[in-house]
């Protein structure tokens, strides 16, 4: 019995050690193309269409939605609170660059504390545009010792992938 405690004591150890070591940062990166202008594809990022296509908006569709700051663009704050899988957070955005790009700082409160930059870079292509959605951010120790068994990407890259279509299909719905 106490050689099998020993065990259970050096193998934790030695993932608590390798979590140590993993990267204090992280990042995700999803790419799609819309057939729409980046004129079409901005409004859907900047004003508080989020629920229209946002892939997290799904995990609770119940949540509680609070939005302050300004009414479109740079300031608009949106703050949730939801079930389990929802969790709880607030983000703002802090940069727009009209039709090119939006910057979004993400608050995570629940189920884990993060803080997270997230991108979205629209690069016109004819007809259509290349949407890019990225996030960066760092990774707390618990996240670090969670990365060693599920990665930020394959973790939120689905969620991304998601997004992106829904985006698309709303943006060229629109169109």
């Amino acid at each position: 019995m106490i050689v099998v405690v020993l065990v259970v004591i050096v193998v934790v150890a030695g993932i608590l050690l390798f979590a140590a070591t993993r990267p204090d940062a992280y990042g995700i990166q999803r790419v799609t193309t819309i057939g729409a202008p980046p004129e079409r594809i901005l409004p859907l990022l900047i004003d508080k269409q989020w629920p229209n296509w946002s892939p997290f908006e799904a995990l609770d569709p119940t949540m509680e939605r609070t939005y302050s700051g300004a009414p479109t663009g740079k300031g608009a704050v949106y703050e949730w609170e939801g079930n389990r899988q929802a969790g709880k957070g607030r983000m703002e955005i802090v940069d727009v660059s009209p039709p090119k790009s939006v910057t979004i700082h993400v608050d995570f409160v629940k189920p884990f504390d993060a803080h997270n930059i997230n991108q979205f870079t629209l690069e016109p292509r004819g007809n259509a545009t290349v949407v890019t959605w990225s996030m960066r951010g760092t990774q707390p120790f618990a996240l670090k010792a969670m990365s060693i068994f599920v990665s930020p990407d394959r973790l939120l890259g689905k969620h991304f992938e998601t997004g992106l279509a829904n985006l698309k299909a709303t943006a060229e719905r629109n169109a």
